[in-house]
């Protein structure tokens, strides 16, 4: 059977000799085997015949006592179970191991597992063929699992994995009755990936073993760290034929600083060897469950030289008893026996062994094997339905059976509980995280636990940094200052420029690092930001100072109007009263009254009301202002120099009253296009945010759309009014209402002209006010330069005002342009 029967039935003879020599216990010579009412089946990996080189028998690993350690704790559990009088009383245990040297040539052991009085009959019914074995433990590595599981899965025997973490295991339906007592590289590559994350190292490499348990751990870390900031720029199988020379040029000319290794001892040694044989230096390296507490390399002189170390490792749980059982068995080896050739079929190479060396050797997995054979016992023990001193033996124990009670484990073995999920992976669980100290131990520095939550810790004080106390960087671009976001420089999220946001715009790295975010309307920020503040509110309230004087402005406007229309009224059959307008006079300082009333909403915080009657008041009575000093201006043009050349259109203009059909008109028009356009769009609140960046001011959005009709209106009437009083500027000195019209009409436009101008030039709060005071200001340019005249002469010139004045300057202004 070539290695198979080199490895099976004996190749174990190195230990059987050890074993017949030395123990005090009653374990066969010749092979590793208990007799007992129900077995264990054990796939355990001592010796190695996988390699090229030819060699005429399995050679012993170099980890030999880490695995010698994994067949005395088989030993040690079986025998305290079978000690035990509480689990499976009155039932022994025994177990038939064998040595998994090779995948490809230990079938006959496996199928001997299998196998009822020497033969397979899978599809048989009958009992008298039905194995005694109830459960396999192992075998060590994913690609000797995979090998051996699909002969187990055919009759559902369980297998019970103590050191396979591979992912593809948690399918059931390739993989049914295969469980495990060891977290799953799903939680080994998260825990890995935590560490990475709080220390901020993004810039990564991944090495890992060129088999099924390094590849699937590759596979879990891409997807893992999809949704975050790490990157891998570089990956690499290791084998026996890698060049680690270019390995390691390659990851130092991608300025690689952290190297995680998912990879198994035969690969890592050679690995860290070449490392402190090439001179790599000041690196992090993050090992896996498989050599995180390898005994060998902490040692080794040199190691502190390639940076600094750190690992994930199942936690080191004291099995009790364990080291009592070992120096009980006097456990030492003697190469005498080993070199008996009778005895043993193979060459001893190994030095002898004593009890301090086998517990000192590399307790990972150890205390995954004491839990599989305790699972299998409970499970037993309750497809047997024991009670406190004996078992239901007419109960016949199918595998499936065991496999059933298995899936429904739930104790607790020092002080850990043992529950598997639907996947068969533990349902809790934890690693531990190390660090390789300066004194070659790996001093435990952190924890993972997993059960329905995660709680993951590191003390990174108790790291001792190779950078000096420092924490090591691994980033391909350094971190962009507070408030620049991150530009994509290649294929990597890790490669980037930094860019400033601009001022509005803000940097949050936790919602978004490669997007200027806006403010929102009522926010605001400086350049560079990584928030937005509140913007200020600015308008003028109607309590302001400032408001206050604007408001007695138009009191006394209003006031100055109702005295002069008493004057008047007084005076109403004077020349003066007459020739400013007559009865127009008193429609004209009342629609300048109602004009005011624009000014008193002006102040205020914005409403849709306040917004209407900004304008609305003023536009339409102003409208009949000027209708009215349309028609006086164009009366005085007609009554001095058109009467006389056209004398139907005066004659007209007397007989169907002219001016008040104009002024009608103009007012009917005006309405109507106000009533239009404020319907259509309404004024209403505005808030000016692009003015200034940490203000908002509060105002009134007025449609252009929806006013412009009134204004061109207003701006066709100031046009006719203007050319009208421009044509009479001829007109006798003392008489010349056209005069004082021009006059009145060029402040207007000056007015709205130096407004306009404002308002493309500052849109601050106080727009309101010039806003205000542009109105008070085309209002009192009537009021002063129009009507304050002719009450002086009402009040201080009374003998101008006489009907023989008024003649005399017509009289002598006729002279003058006949002549």
């Amino acid at each position: 059977d070539g290695c198979s029967t080199l490895c099976t039935n004996k190749s174990f003879c190195l230990l059987g000799a050890f074993l017949h020599v030395c123990t005090q216990h009653t374990v066969p010579a010749s092979e590793f085997q208990l007799e007992g009412d129900y077995l264990i089946g054990g796939l355990f990996h001592i010796h190695d015949d996988t390699g090229s080189v030819y060699h005429e028998r399995p050679e012993a690993l170099d980890s030999f006592k880490q695995y010698f350690r994994f067949l005395w704790l088989i030993l040690f559990s079986v025998e305290q179970v079978n000690n035990s009088t509480n689990l499976l009383p009155n039932v022994s245990l025994g177990y038939d191991i064998f040595d998994h040297c090779s995948d490809t040539q230990n079938f006959p052991g496996v199928l001997k597992l299998i196998s009822a009085n020497g033969s397979i009959q899978p599809w048989s019914d009958k009992q008298s063929v039905l194995s005694k074995v109830i459960a396999v433990v192992g075998p060590f590595t994913s690609t000797q699992s995979l090998t051996v599981a699909p002969l187990l899965m055919v009759n559902l025997v369980p297998m019970v994995n103590y050191a396979t973490s591979t992912s593809v295991f948690s399918n059931k339906a390739k993989y049914p009755s295969f469980l495990r007592t060891l977290p799953s590289n799903l939680n080994m590559i998260d825990v890995i990936v935590r560490i990475l994350q709080k220390f901020n190292w993004r810039w990564v490499a991944f090495l890992n073993s060129d088999d099924d348990y390094g590849n699937d751990g590759l596979n879990l870390f891409t997807q893992r760290i999809k949704d975050t900031e790490i990157c891998l720029p570089y990956s690499k199988g290791l084998s026996d034929s890698t060049n680690y020379t270019q390995t390691f040029k390659q990851m130092e000319a991608k300025q690689i600083n952290v190297i995680i290794v998912f990879a198994l001892e035969n690969n890592v040694e050679p690995l860290i060897e070449s490392a402190m044989l090439l001179n790599v230096t000041n690196k992090v390296w993050i090992a896996g469950d498989a050599w995180a507490l390898n005994k060998k390399l902490p040692k080794m002189k040199g190691i502190k030289n390639i940076g600094t170390v750190l690992g994930v490792a199942e936690p080191v749980v004291t099995i009790p008893g364990f080291s009592d059982f070992l120096h009980s068995s006097k456990a030492q080896l003697h190469c005498k026996y080993a070199e008996q050739d009778t005895f043993c079929n193979q060459k001893c190479n190994c030095s002898c062994m004593n009890p301090e060396d086998i517990f000192a050797a590399d307790p990972s997995y150890s205390f995954a094997i004491y839990s599989a054979i305790y699972a299998i016992a409970h499970a037993l023990h309750n497809t047997l339905r024991c009670g406190a001193d004996k078992c239901d033996s007419n109960i016949t124990v199918y595998p499936y059976i065991v496999l059933a009670e298995l899936r429904k484990s739930n104790f607790t073995l020092v002080n850990n509980s043992i529950q598997f999920d639907d996947n068969g992976n533990l349902k809790q669980g934890s690693y531990s995280v190390v660090f390789w100290n300066n004194s070659g131990d790996a001093q435990e520095i952190g924890f993972y636990q997993f059960n329905s939550e995660v709680h993951f810790f590191v003390d990174d004080s108790k790291i001792e940094w190779h950078t000096n106390g420092e924490v090591p960087t691994s980033l391909c671009s350094p971190e962009c200052p507070a408030g620049y976001i991150k530009k994509r420089n290649g294929i990597y999220e890790c490669c980037f420029d930094c860019e400033i946001c601009a001022n509005g715009t803000y940097v949050n790295i936790t919602e978004s690092p490669y997007t200027c975010l806006k403010c929102k309307d009522i926010e605001w920020s400086e350049e560079g930001s990584t928030s937005c503040n509140l913007r200020a509110v600015e308008y003028i309230s109607a309590t302001d100072i400032v408001a206050t004087l604007v408001f007695v402005a138009a009191c006394a406007f209003v006031g100055m109007t109702l005295a002069m229309s008493v004057l008047f009224s007084v005076n109403y059959n004077t020349p003066v009263v007459r020739s400013a307008g007559g009865p127009m006079c008193f429609l004209i300082l009342g629609c300048l009254s109602l004009s005011n009333l624009s000014v008193f909403f002006h102040f205020g915080k914005p409403t849709v009301p306040l917004c209407t009657l900004r304008y609305l008041p003023f536009l339409l009575f102003y409208t009949i202002c000027l209708a009215c000093f349309v028609v006086r201006s164009f009366q005085i043009v007609c009554i001095f120099k058109i009467a006389a050349k056209i004398p139907k259109l005066h004659s007209w203009w007397v007989k169907y009253n002219g001016q008040w059909l104009v002024i009608v008109v103009a007012f009917v028009i005006q309405a109507i296009f106000l009533v239009i356009g404020y319907s259509c769009k309404p004024p209403s609140p505005y808030n000016e945010t692009s003015w200034y960046p940490d203000k908002i001011i509060l105002s009134c959005d007025i449609s252009l759309q929806a006013s412009t009709a009134s204004v061109i209106l207003l701006l066709s009437i100031c046009t006719l009014c203007f050319i009208f009083s421009y044509m009479g500027k001829n007109l006798p000195k003392n008489y010349n209402e056209a005069k004082a019209i021009t006059f009145c009409l060029l402040l207007l436009i000056l007015t709205w002209i130096i407004f306009a101008t404002e308002c493309m030039l500052y849109r601050g709060k106080y727009i309101q006010l010039l806003s205000a005071l542009a109105v008070l200001s085309s209002l009192y340019s009537f009021l002063f330069w129009y009507f304050l005249p002719k009450c002086f002469i009402i009040l201080f010139q009374p003998h101008k005002n006489t009907q023989q004045y008024f003649q005399g300057l017509i009289q002598n202004y006729t002279k003058t342009i006949s002549q």
